[in-house]
């Protein structure tokens, strides 16, 4: 309190095509959390835009912004389930402004569970799931209603390395539909093979390739 402002992020100067899908790497506490909720429109930035093609974003009003938010999903590094819903519930929300028939919601709701391998724990409560998949549910939650965009903020951490390979191949897929697809990680299994179209390393409060 009463310090200097201190500037997380620096001169970002980056563009994120549809249909690729981009790796942030960087150590703890470099600010990949919070580039992603600035393309989330979570956050504002202090200077520059957030543009989505000829739209700055990041200068919109509140209410356009929730609009935003739903081309947008997230799956955030402490998931921020409802953990008193069940699983199936919380993949059910982000569908729920999207009035889309109670068959349509369902039969989505079941599909996108099922890619995650929590078809047959769709009833069960949240809290009662294990660290590994809750994760696996905070990318089925982001998934649901097919996002423009979807940003993930350490989707491996919980994951043994067959579903962390699974998860790369769900955020491969979501490329492939043409979405805008941005994970950040420090997972060192994620810069093995090179899966990603393009891989940028924030430090500093830098971005570069």
């Amino acid at each position: 309190a009463g310090g200097e402002p201190v500037a997380v992020l620096s001169e970002i100067d980056a563009v994120f095509e549809s249909g690729s899908v981009t790796l942030i790497s960087g150590p703890t506490g470099v600010g990949k959390t919070t580039l992603l909720h600035l393309l989330a429109g979570l956050l504002r930035p202090t200077m520059g835009e957030v543009c989505w093609g000829t739209s700055v974003v990041s200068r919109w009003h509140s209410n356009h912004l929730d609009r935003w938010r739903r081309r947008v999903g997230i799956v955030f590094q402490h998931q921020q389930l409802l953990m008193d819903l069940s699983a199936g519930e919380n993949v059910l929300l982000p569908l729920i402004p999207r009035k889309l028939p109670l068959a349509t919601q369902a039969a989505t709701v079941e599909a996108t569970l099922r890619q995650v391998g929590l078809a047959e724990k769709a009833a069960r409560s949240t809290a009662q799931l294990s660290g590994g998949e809750r994760q696996r549910l905070a990318l089925a939650r982001a998934m649901a209603g097919k996002p423009a965009i979807l940003l993930a903020d350490e989707p491996t951490a919980f994951q043994d390395d067959a579903w962390a390979e699974r998860l790369i191949q769900l955020l491969r897929a979501e490329r492939n539909r043409g979405a805008v697809v941005i994970a950040c990680s420090h997972d060192p299994r994620l810069l093995q093979g090179n899966p990603f179209d393009q891989h940028c390393r924030l430090d500093q409060g830098r971005l570069g390739t």
